[in-house]
């Protein structure tokens, strides 16, 4: 009978812990929350040997058991607690052999709750490059612990680790070194008051405000009623204790780690003066904007008109192939077109997330982070707002569970309340099909007008957030102090596996998120398309037939006035007539209508929508694209998808908070509903209102 183990995979920021995690699961992994907060955790499985598989948890990176953000709770509330149903049975502490003496704080901790703990040192290969040497058993003996040195750039020593967890039994479970010392008397005291538990853990449970799950609510009390010490003498003592583990450390590695230093061969001080100039840094990032899109745009081409057209010919297959009636209808003009217009931008944010993992992976998105500091707090945010703003780029949603990390309060909100305003890849489908129908294919100096709107979007997007939290920053009266500290790693090549494990991941999270969402939405949508009341659509092939009788239309014209006269008198029509009048001054008309109304489900949904509207009754195989660039304005003639109708749905979905889940997550990180009302008000007014300026202007 096969066991299993739990691991936690636990780490400072930027030691590869992730790249651990790839190599130990592969692709047996997922992605979810921990019960109860919003904090992304990855786990997976890994087959140790024929009877043994290790249950694997990332959890976020932490400096250590002193959490001063929401993220680095997690840690400390999951080794706490006994009862949660992923208490390790063995950790792994991840550390980078060119910051051993930072990484082993952390270690040292771990190491005083008694669990059986290994140290995974990382980036093994880099050590004769660094001129560093490590005696292992040596370090061994005196962190009382199974060290495990490997690269997972060469793939070095991943089966080492996979053996030293197999035999974590033998590993020594006692402390490092006694972090009592530094108050004998209060220590003993606590001790003697609760005897059968850890003295560590005891520690952590006064000086720590986490949330312990299901562990006893009564001994929890009674612990923490026995702070007998002030807050400032509290944090005294938790500045000696970190003293005293450095001490420790600084000890062993006395002799235990050496560095030659005419070894050491370092680009990286001369790499930063340039990335992170004050002025070449921006124009770097700039251009790096822009070969960005540019390529979105040229590598994706191909495939967007091949998955286009493919998803045409399925849906043209369909009705000649199934038997006449409602179901084929549905299958072939709900299904499969509303599918058809989410499933063709695959390859664009493919792409997208492509580079943004490339960017992180070697360790240049830190550089923008510290870069873009300098901007930051003259609009009253720090650089660590530029973690959730760049990362809004996939979803406002991680993007505003990653605001966690962000000491102050006012700085957290204003970051969760401005995020939205960053172009998801939710908005990229919409953008794209905008972007093709009314802007020419010309370029400029090799760069496309397409690829540069699309930057200009972005650029708006983040010029809003931005701009928004200068305002927010004036009016919240919130008083709070903060500080901003950015981890630097070393610049490195990214490993291929975990780029594209990232892509893939990421990818099929929207796909299969979004795919969803339009799956029920394109059947409702439809169903309502499909049917309507009253003669109007019961009797429109001879209201139609009669009324261009005099006409002499061929068979397929007279069609599709038809299809055209019922779609309008059906469900949707009706619906979409009534809101027409709020939506005209846009330029929009009630086809338009109805995907903005559903799109608030999720922004992608718009072009699915308007994917399933235009296929209902139309049994001509074209894209979604040709359709709706045939699509005639009926009050002003002409294309309905012009240049002042596309700018001003290009900046409608800009500005407007068109997704309900990104509401619910800000409900739940604010604990209000206030803050999202808000966000919702006032994000769809400004959207409106630009809208309407920009259409009555350009038209």
């Amino acid at each position: 009978m096969s066991k299993h183990i739990n691991i936690a995979l636990i780490g400072n920021p930027n030691t590869g812990k992730t790249s651990v995690f790839n190599a130990l699961t592969g692709l047996n992994q997922q992605v979810g929350n921990y019960p109860g907060i919003t904090v992304e955790k990855k786990q997976g499985i890994c087959k140790l040997d024929r009877n043994l598989k290790a249950h694997i948890i990332d959890l976020p990176g932490t400096y250590s058991l002193n959490a001063s953000s929401l993220d680095e709770n997690v840690v400390i509330e999951l080794l706490l607690n006994k009862n949660d149903k992923d208490f390790p049975d063995v950790v792994v502490v991840v550390s980078d052999v060119e910051n051993l003496k930072r990484n082993l704080l952390l270690f040292t901790q771990i190491k005083d709750l008694e669990i059986p703990t290994i140290l995974a040192i990382n980036m093994a290969d880099r050590m004769s490059y660094k001129g560093i040497s490590l005696d292992i058993p040596y370090l061994e003996k005196h962190l009382k612990t199974k060290i495990a040195l490997i690269s997972t750039r060469k793939n070095s020593g991943i089966a080492e680790l996979k053996e030293t967890i197999q035999s974590y039994k033998d590993i020594s479970t006692e402390p490092c070194l006694n972090a009592s010392e530094i108050d004998s008397e209060y220590f003993n005291r606590l001790r003697v008051a609760f005897p059968n538990q850890l003295l560590y853990k005891l520690w952590l449970v006064i000086t720590q405000d986490v949330n312990f799950g299901k562990t006893n609510r009564k001994e929890i009390d009674a612990i923490t009623s026995f702070k007998t010490k002030s807050e400032g003498d509290l944090k005294r003592l938790q500045q000696k204790e970190t003293i005293k583990r450095y001490q420790f450390i600084n000890e062993v590695l006395k002799i235990g780690k050496t560095v030659d230093a005419s070894q050491a061969k370092d680009l990286r001080t001369r790499m930063d003066r340039i990335l992170t100039h004050k002025i070449f840094g921006y124009v770097i990032f700039f251009f790096i904007l822009l070969l960005i899109f540019q390529a979105i745009y040229d590598w994706s081409s191909v495939p967007m008109d091949l998955i286009d057209t493919a998803f045409a010919n399925l849906s043209e297959w369909v009705k000649d192939t199934l038997p006449p009636g409602d179901f084929t209808n549905l299958l072939a003009e709900g299904i499969i077109s509303g599918l058809g217009g989410i499933v063709i931008f695959i390859p664009q944010i493919a792409f997208l997330f492509l580079f943004i993992s490339v960017l992180e992976e070697s360790g240049y998105m830190s550089r923008v982070v510290f870069l873009m500091d300098r901007v930051m707090r003259k609009f009253g945010l720090s650089g660590k707002s530029v973690v959730p703003l760049i990362s809004g780029t996939a979803c406002a949603i991680p993007a505003i569970m990653a605001t966690r990390n962000i000491e102050s309060w006012k700085e957290r909100l204003i970051t969760i309340l401005v995020t939205p305003f960053t172009t998801c890849s939710a908005r990229l489908p919409v953008y794209l099909i905008i972007i093709s129908l009314v802007i020419p294919e010309g370029s400029i100096i090799g760069l496309s007008y397409q690829a540069l709107t699309l930057m200009l979007l972005y650029l708006i997007g983040f010029g809003s957030a931005v701009f928004s939290a200068y305002l927010l920053n004036k009016v919240l009266k919130i008083k709070s102090k903060t500080f901003f500290v950015v981890e630097m790693p070393n610049y490195k090549l990214p490993l291929l596996k975990n780029v594209g494990l990232t892509v893939l991941e990421k990818t099929k999270s929207f796909v299969v998120g979004a795919g969803k969402i339009i799956l029920a939405i394109s059947i409702v949508l439809w169903v309502l398309a499909s049917y309507g009341p009253g003669d109007a659509f019961n009797n429109a092939e001879e209201i139609v037939t009669e009324q261009y009788a005099s006409d002499n239309l061929g068979s397929e014209e007279l069609n599709k006035k038809i299809a055209s006269h019922k779609l309008e008198h059906s469900f949707i029509g009706i619906t979409g007539r009534a809101i027409e009048p709020v939506i005209r001054p846009l330029g929009y008309d009630w086809k338009i209508g109805i995907a903005i109304v559903s799109s608030f489900a999720a922004r992608e949904v718009f072009v699915g929508t308007l994917a399933t509207i235009y296929s209902v009754g139309n049994d001509d195989e074209e894209t979604i694209k040709n359709r709706m660039a045939g699509e005639v304005n009926p009050i002003l003639g002409g294309p309905l998808f012009n240049f002042a109708s596309g700018i001003s749905l290009l900046l409608f979905y800009a500005f407007a908070m068109q997704c309900m889940s990104t509401l619910a997550i800000v409900k739940k990180e604010t604990n209000s509903w206030k803050w999202p009302a808000y966000q919702l008000v006032v994000m769809t007014a400004l959207a409106y209102v630009v809208a309407f300026a920009s259409y009555q202007f350009l038209k």
